[in-house]
């Protein structure tokens, strides 16, 4: 039996040591494995949708393979931290939220205006970050959908739901994004994002009042080409199916908060420093999303078009990227001594963090994006990982606290809007066009859609920088 000695006591200066001299080629398999969710969806999409699973373990394996012969225990002390301190959490979340709000349906007859389309799209961004993107997005597209099926060119409507539902509404707090719930379990207080609510509300307004008067024009078009015996008439059925599921979102917030204020001892596992209270919260998300499966009726779920893939299909490529991931938060948080020092010494202001996270959130995921900038704001201003509540809470004060306050900032306002800016974005944003499709929605190419993000998002961070940075 194959069993991995336990790692010295001097893990983590161990672990810097290593982190100094990892070249740049190191993240190779982690811009593979990004490259791979890009492009075999388009250039070979049969071998993605039977493959994608053995591609992400692979890219995996070409990473992890070479680190164990080369580090040994340390190698595998570093997967495992990886794996259970951001990886398994941030499943568990999405896991909860995907399972508690697909159990709930909004059974209604509805035709499209721009104004419903606009309170559908108002109303996801205020839930979004109560239930998540992905609790929201699932709430509300099918839905949105079913109103919009009368309408012959309906894409914009959902480039314009997985712009402001499914990225921009969750920038509130770690309920909202994966990347500010990573942030929340490597120690920014739950309601410190609060702080981005001019941001968040000043981008909102701009998006939705693009899509309001672009919607209008191609509504009242579509409308005059229709004869009269032809036009959809207005109907207003409405009722919701599954309440109870409301007061189990309310209990996953109730978990996360009881996380975050909650003092528990903590205890080490094979060097890994683990915390009795972020324990009972994966277990309570778990069971929460237990007694939604049990207690919603399954005919609630196959009317909403529920269904394990999208959840499954995120789980396994998000442990390819989580995985591939670690060589490049390992060289950035080595600061000026690591392979990346001529980054870390290149981001000296808030509006290039906010840029250069965007930017690569846009392809590389925001949420192990948010994680790599949030390392690289530590590793330049010299800040122990450890410190991080104490520096946001005030507990910590001085010219560096305030300055790594307005980096995640930037890097939380660029991970989490910047995410609508491709498919590949967000997790959400891959769910809402496999559902859109189903329903026969033409919507974009991978590139169609980035042209919409260039249209309609860019203008509007430029103006956020000019602005707010």
């Amino acid at each position: 039996m194959f069993v991995v000695p336990p790692p010295p006591g001097d893990i983590e200066p161990a672990i810097a040591h290593v982190a100094r001299g990892l070249p740049l080629w190191a993240g190779l398999p982690f811009a593979g494995m990004l490259l791979s969710i890009a492009l075999f969806p388009l250039l070979l999409p049969q071998f993605w949708h039977h493959h994608y699973q053995k591609v992400s373990v692979a890219w995996a394996l070409v990473f992890f393979a070479p680190f164990y012969l080369q580090y040994g225990t340390l190698a595998v002390f570093r997967l495992l931290e990886v794996l259970l301190v951001d990886y398994v959490p941030f499943l568990m979340l999405l896991w909860g939220l995907y399972t508690v709000s697909g159990g709930i349906l909004l059974r209604a007859q509805l035709v499209a205006t721009p104004t419903l389309n606009a309170v559908f799209l108002l109303g996801g961004l205020v839930i979004a970050s109560l239930m998540g993107t992905t609790g929201a997005s699932m709430l509300l597209i099918r839905p949105m959908l079913r109103a919009n099926a009368w309408r012959r060119h309906k894409a914009h409507v959902f480039v314009f739901f997985i712009f402001l539902v499914s990225n921009i509404g969750g920038l509130l707090t770690p309920l909202g994004d994966p990347p500010l719930f990573l942030g929340f379990i490597h120690g920014v207080p739950f309601f410190w994002t609060l702080r981005l609510f001019p941001e968040y509300l000043f981008v909102s307004a701009l998006v939705l009042g693009a899509f309001v008067a672009i919607d209008s024009v191609l509504i009242r078009r579509e409308l005059d080409a229709r004869p009269t015996h032809d036009r959809p008439h207005t109907r207003t059925s409405f009722r919701i199916e599954g309440w109870h599921n409301f007061l189990l979102l309310f209990g996953i917030l109730g978990a996360v908060l009881l996380s975050g204020f909650w003092k528990t001892p903590a205890f080490q596992w094979f060097g890994i420093h683990l915390e009795y209270r972020n324990l009972v919260r994966d277990l309570l998300i778990v069971i929460i999303g237990l007694v939604s499966i049990a207690a919603t009726p399954r005919k609630v779920r196959d009317d909403n078009g529920f269904t394990w893939g999208a959840i499954q299909e995120v789980a396994v490529l998000f442990f390819g990227i989580f995985v591939t991931i670690i060589p490049v938060l390992m060289i950035l948080r080595a600061g000026n001594e690591g392979a990346m020092g001529f980054l870390v010494t290149g981001i000296t202001h808030p509006w290039q963090y906010f840029w250069m996270s965007g930017a690569l959130s846009s392809f590389l995921d925001n949420a192990p994006t948010y994680l790599t900038f949030m390392a690289l704001a530590l590793g330049q201003l010299g800040i122990p990982s450890e410190q991080v509540t104490a520096v946001l809470s005030g507990a910590v004060t001085g010219p560096q606290a305030a300055q790594f306050a307005s980096y995640l900032s930037a890097v939380s306002l660029g991970s989490v809007m910047m995410g609508a800016n491709t498919y590949i974005g967000n997790a959400p944003n891959f769910m809402v066009l496999s559902i859109a499709k189903e329903h026969g929605v033409r919507m974009p190419s991978f590139f169609g859609y980035m042209l919409w993000s260039g249209v309609v998002l860019l203008p509007a961070f430029a103006l956020v920088t000019l602005v707010f940075f």
